[in-house]
């Protein structure tokens, strides 16, 4: 199974690109949102990106879509889990950030759920149904940027912005929990991290 490309562009289409790899070209369907972080690549410039792979006794010839990040790629599997969502939908969905649609899920808010492609208010629902709970680390995503290790300080400060502005809690709750996670696991480095440790503290 191919889970990792790393290679040149070939050529670029309007929902997919061609990656030259080793000499083989590999055709990687791209949700909108990785297309965007891609407008300004042209042919022949090094690329890499973490592969979903496709293939079902329905959907016999196997499809790569395409990533630019692991946690972007967790996402879409958690995404595709909703009922009635599968991986050709998902593709044609994601035309707003992953970091908006997680928030999204988390605050109920179906309206800017109903933004993506071929979403319709009952979809929405059933996402927030399925979803909700799970979705708080992927509101850090950032679209286009490679993920780096922040200072304490500063990750705990972009938690805290997220909580409070995105998923409603209190400012003084949200320091509180930003504080004990930190207690019960010192070495946590990144934001990612932080809100994994947060929420594993609320799971019944």
């Amino acid at each position: 199974m191919i889970a990792y490309l790393e290679g040149k562009l070939l050529a670029k289409e309007e929902d997919r690109i061609l990656l030259l790899v080793n000499h083989i070209g590999y055709e990687i369907l791209l949700p909108a949102v990785v297309m965007e972080s891609l407008k300004t690549y042209t042919a022949g410039d090094p690329l890499s990106l973490h592969i979903y792979y496709h293939q079902t006794e329905r959907q016999p010839k196997p499809v790569l879509i395409g990533f630019n990040s692991e946690i972007e790629k967790e996402f879409f599997q958690y995404f595709i889990s909703v009922e009635a969502i599968g991986p050709m939908k998902a593709v044609k969905a994601l035309n707003i950030p992953v970091s908006a649609i997680a928030a999204a899920i988390e605050s109920g808010d179906v309206e800017t759920l109903k933004n993506m492609k071929s979403i319709g208010t009952r979809t929405a629902q059933k996402i927030i149904a399925t979803l909700a709970g799970k979705m708080s680390r992927f509101a850090l995503i950032q679209e286009g940027k490679s993920k780096e290790k922040l200072p304490a300080k500063n990750f705990g400060d972009q938690v805290l912005e997220v909580l409070v502005s995105q998923l409603g809690h209190k400012a003084s709750d949200a320091k509180l929990m930003i504080s004990e996670a930190l207690k019960r696991n010192p070495g946590i480095s990144s934001p990612e991290a932080l809100f994994d440790e947060i929420y594993r503290a609320y799971k019944p």
